[in-house]
């Protein structure tokens, strides 16, 4: 499935500290989860769908979606719609599973 390229500048830097504090612990909640690295790792050839993660990762719907959303607050994955269906892409900072175990 064709992906819009997004942007490369950093979502985790806020207009105060304090800002910029709670979007590192919201990253950070996000890649800590083994399961969460395992979805991003899925996601990081191109972008999928519910369905299709679902097939990678072997997570019930209502427990994909729980970590797609945490993923999504933490900055690592955007949610778009292509075909009616919502698709999941990496974000800049959701590539660091790349560096990850």
């Amino acid at each position: 499935m064709e992906c819009l390229i997004v942007g490369e500048e950093s979502r985790t830097i806020g207009d105060s500290i304090e800002e910029t504090k709670e979007y590192h612990v919201r990253y950070l909640r996000a890649v800590s989860s083994p399961l969460r690295r395992e979805i991003l790792r899925a996601i990081r050839d191109g972008c999928l769908t519910v369905g299709d993660l679902r097939g990678r990762t072997g997570l019930d719907e209502n427990a994909l979606n729980w970590h797609l959303s945490i993923l999504e607050r933490g900055f690592c994955v955007e949610k778009d719609v292509k075909k009616g269906k919502p698709v999941y892409r990496l974000t800049q900072e959701g590539k660091v599973v790349n560096y990850l175990e």
